[in-house]
């Protein structure tokens, strides 16, 4: 039987993780599967010996207070490949801290898959040439990162970006609005602060006063919010308890909020890449804390933080970025969407195409056999040797 350790470092990964496993499962359903993720590889049978829930943190100053427990989650996963000996290992993602794994893997002849490659584009471009040494087989989700790497004679593969299968609307959008107990006779504009709480709690104040900046000027106005995986109900409540406009929130059904949205007012990182799939039209927040924004600006090569404006290769989507992710400014973009209807047409136009540069649907399964292939490999070799 054959054991697989996975570690997965964010909400995303546990996702994308997720459906690499179930894949996996279907063509070969012996195989075991245990490591670092959270609920959603649990659903799918993974056994979660460390759960990310603890981990979910971003920046320089937060990830300072969780040094001491990632050392030790750490220290776990090394024993283990040590004395386990897994046959192979699947890291997502999550890269400071995959990439010494990967070391570790490395040095006690573990197999090592590594799934929707780090940003090596957007900052250290040097690590390139350290994860060749590291990691068996990369598959990359966006397609400009396979040049990257084949370069640089890494075995690369891109399989077209897991969203695609990911990121459906079941159900209309007239019944989604009556679901979320909405008016249909106004305009949704949506509110995604983020997965990690620490995210929330600074980009969601400025979104507040935004909506209720926005809800003076337009009477038709109303605003939903839904909850990440990971974040409690009665957490985000809280926050918006002292808004002077009523704000919808709702348990998870992310994909379907923004389906009934005109706009959303979106934090950076996956929702964005989420939302320009459904084709929605947004406004990007990035706000960190000042330490880790001054750091990042020294080290990011890219000129956009949003995957729609960075696969497009040019600005389709405002982006508000540390001071500029105000209420005032949130509320002046918003404002030219609602007003300029051939704008936010645009925009829809714009993000439809970016989505057809993402490849075919089916990514998971294709990495599911190319993980398989990987652990038959190592099976052969080892009975061959």
């Amino acid at each position: 039987m054959k054991r697989i350790l996975i570690a997965a470092g964010e909400a995303s990964g546990d996702l994308h993780a997720s459906y690499l496993v179930k894949a996996m499962l279907t063509l070969e359903s012996s195989l075991q599967f245990y490591g670092m993720g959270g609920e959603k590889l649990r659903e799918v049978g993974v056994r979660i010996i460390f759960d990310i829930s603890r981990l979910s943190v971003m920046g320089i100053t937060e990830v300072i207070h969780h040094l001491g427990h990632l050392y030790r989650v750490f220290k776990w996963l090394e024993k283990s490949l040590k004395n386990d000996r897994p046959d192979l290992i699947i890291l997502i993602d999550y890269p400071d801290f995959n990439l010494r794994l990967a070391k570790a893997a490395k040095r006690y002849n573990v197999p090592v898959l590594y799934y929707i490659s780090p940003q090596v584009w957007a900052w250290r471009t040097r690590r390139i040439k350290k994860i060749g040494k590291l990691v068996d087989k990369m598959i990359v989700v966006f397609p400009f990162e396979f040049s990257l790497y084949e370069r640089e004679g890494i075995e690369v593969s891109f399989l077209g970006h897991p969203l695609l299968d990911i990121v459906k609307v079941n159900k209309s959008k007239e019944e989604n609005i009556k679901r979320f107990g909405l008016d249909d006779q106004k305009v949704t504009i949506g509110l995604l602060p983020g997965s990690r709480l620490s995210e929330v709690k600074r980009i969601l104040p400025p979104m507040i006063g935004a909506a209720q900046q926005l809800s003076k000027r337009f009477k038709n106005l109303q605003f939903i919010l839904p909850i990440a995986p990971g974040l409690k109900k009665e957490e985000i409540v809280k926050l918006t308890k002292n808004a002077t406009v009523a704000i919808t929130v709702v348990d998870d059904s992310i994909y379907e909020v923004i389906d009934v949205s005109y706009l959303v007012v979106v934090a950076s990182g996956t929702a964005t890449l989420e939302t320009a799939l459904l084709s929605t039209p947004m406004v990007i927040l990035y706000k960190m804390s000042p330490l880790t924004y001054l750091v990042g600006r020294k080290l990011v090569k890219v000129k956009y933080i949003g995957m729609a404006n960075i696969i497009a290769g040019r600005k389709v989507v405002p982006e508000l970025i540390q001071d500029e992710a105000s209420a005032e400014r949130i509320t002046y973009e918003v404002t030219r969407m609602l007003e300029d209807t051939s704008y936010h047409q645009g925009i829809c136009e714009e993000l439809s195409c970016i989505k057809r540069k993402l490849g075919e649907p089916g990514a998971s399964n294709r990495a599911a056999k190319i993980a398989l292939e990987m652990l038959h490999y190592q099976r052969s070799t080892l009975q061959g040797a």
